[in-house]
């Protein structure tokens, strides 16, 4: 196996409802890029990867067997306040409204597919 440039040590592996809707919502919202789609016979996603920035997030669509598992992640964003409120228009919901804190700018939303996206911007 060649490992791809934009493989880290660890990633986050998400099983979701609606895995092209998932790509949808973080291209609109993080400009994350497309790097590889494994579609299944009936069209749903068997695996599929995303990368924001340098980081990649592994992903498939949940089926009887593997079913949704959402995260929490931790990202290291420039722009806290237009990310998060691009968010909030493409339907996710707030869990923390942009603020400034001890460690940077920061915010929190959940996504429709239950996971919990923390945004910082270290000061």
């Amino acid at each position: 196996m060649v490992i791809p440039d934009y493989y880290l040590p660890i990633m986050p592996y998400l099983i979701v409802e609606k895995a092209y809707d998932f790509i949808a919502f973080t291209q609109k919202v993080f400009n994350s890029k497309t790097e590889l789609i494994v579609p299944r016979e009936e069209g749903t996603i068997m695996h599929g990867e995303i990368t924001i920035g340098k980081a990649a997030i592994m992903f498939c669509d949940a089926t009887e067997i593997y079913t949704p598992r959402p995260a929490g992640m931790f990202i290291l964003i420039p722009n806290v306040d237009e990310t998060y409120h691009s968010a909030l228009a493409n339907g996710a919901t707030s869990l923390q409204e942009p603020g400034d804190r001890d460690y940077g700018r920061s915010a929190g939303f959940q996504d429709m597919f239950g996971n919990q996206w923390w945004l910082v911007k270290p000061d």
